[in-house]
């Protein structure tokens, strides 16, 4: 199953103040997508758990948990930078903000090194997708989670660009916003993902 949306970080919708949903409309459809899209992979993992509970609990114990607590904390860290970066934008620190997001997107970038580290290791002690369906399910979903991730790191890249261009204020910042919701919900998913392939055994 591949990407179904591609995220919207640039609108923003008129609502009256105290009521608007952070972002846009484009951004909540994306992330609803995506939602959808893991709900159906995570009911293929319990499926898939439910006729092969001897292949998932060994399969646990084959995987590196350092590798996916240090991804575990680089999404949680690059999160909270992010939303530092959309906090100091509505209270008018513009360079602050800017600050933060560069911040945010250096820990991002570490996902994808330290994933690609994990599989090289995982390559190394002879674990592949066709290892067992553990491990089968374990790459279908965690490499679908690194593409939404790339999706979100090249939207951080759109939205720094328009920030250091002056492209935000105070009270126009929805592209930001857009990208932080965006990118929580990636998160979100990685910290569901965490304990069924690093922890449940």
């Amino acid at each position: 199953m591949t990407a179904v949306a591609i995220p919207v970080f640039e609108q923003q919708d008129n609502a009256p103040s105290g009521r608007r949903i952070p972002g846009n409309k484009g951004i909540w459809v994306g992330i609803t997508c995506e939602f959808v899209e893991f709900l159906v992979l995570f009911v293929v993992y319990f499926v898939a758990r439910a006729h092969f509970p001897e292949s998932f609990e060994q399969g646990t114990d084959r995987l590196s948990r350092v590798a996916g607590t240090v991804i575990t904390l680089l999404m949680v860290t690059s999160s909270f930078f992010i939303a530092c970066s959309v906090a100091t934008m509505r209270a008018g620190k513009r360079r602050q903000s800017i600050y933060w997001l560069v911040s945010g997107l250096v820990v991002a970038l570490g996902y994808p090194l330290a994933k690609y580290m994990e599989i090289s290791w995982n390559l190394a002690h002879g674990i592949n997708g066709e290892s067992g369906i553990f491990f089968t399910v374990y790459y279908y979903l965690t490499f679908n989670h690194l593409v939404h991730a790339t999706w979100g790191i090249l939207g951080i890249l759109w939205v720094l660009a328009r920030h250091l261009a002056g492209g935000y204020s105070a009270d126009d910042h929805a592209g930001l916003e857009a990208l932080a919701s965006y990118w929580h919900a990636t998160d979100i998913i990685w910290l569901v993902i965490f304990p069924f392939f690093y922890v449940l055994a």
